[in-house]
């Protein structure tokens, strides 16, 4: 399944068993090829910063996806292409 992802980009995730969603290494991969990939993942790795940084810097969309409590991080906020606090 691993495998599959990787080749498939990060949209495989969405077809997922659950515990695939939950498994870190899997979503950091799926969210490398496609930040969008977060809405997908297990609410509690919606929260792991390296996770949400990775995704919102292959597309700053991710940030809509992002645990409540890393949506007001400056880091991830500019790496989404906020440039101002209104944005988010």
């Amino acid at each position: 399944a691993v495998t599959s992802d990787r080749q498939c980009g990060g949209s495989a995730l969405r077809f997922a068993a659950d515990t695939l969603k939950s498994d870190r290494d899997i979503v950091l991969a799926a969210v490398s090829r496609s930040g969008s990939a977060l809405q997908f993942a297990a609410e509690s790795l919606k929260s792991d910063r390296e996770i949400v940084l990775t995704a919102v810097s292959r597309s700053g969309y991710a940030l809509r996806f992002a645990g409540e409590s890393l949506k007001s991080d400056r880091e991830i906020a500019l790496a989404a292409g906020c440039r101002d606090e209104e944005r988010l």
